[in-house]
């Protein structure tokens, strides 16, 4: 009897292990995305920040959320120069894309 109890508490529900996983992988997403608030406004320009915004990272992909359409467009055209300042402050190749569309500046 004492055998079965024991072999009991060995079980684990498969919510835990589940949650676990991905806690760990939300962790290194919001690891890099405090790492990239961290260099943003200093890579980008206290302009560009008041209007542009990292919101999420995918993979390799920051979504970053902007003020207006003018801005979408000027950010648009220095994309590639973004990606190469904020790897160089990063000390590491984290971004290699952007997206931008309109949305809160939180």
């Amino acid at each position: 009897m004492e055998n079965k109890r024991k072999n009991r508490k060995e079980f684990v529900h498969i919510g835990s292990i589940v949650n676990k996983v991905f806690k760990a992988a939300r962790n290194d997403a919001d690891a890099d995305m405090i790492q990239v608030w961290n260099v943003w406004k200093g890579v980008v320009g206290s302009a560009v920040a008041e209007n542009a915004r990292p919101a999420a990272f995918k993979g390799n992909l920051l979504l970053v959320n902007v003020s207006s359409s003018p801005w979408l467009q000027q950010l648009q055209f220095l994309k590639g120069d973004l990606i190469i300042k904020l790897n160089q402050a990063l000390k590491q190749n984290l971004v290699t894309e952007i997206k931008f569309k309109i949305g809160p500046l939180e």
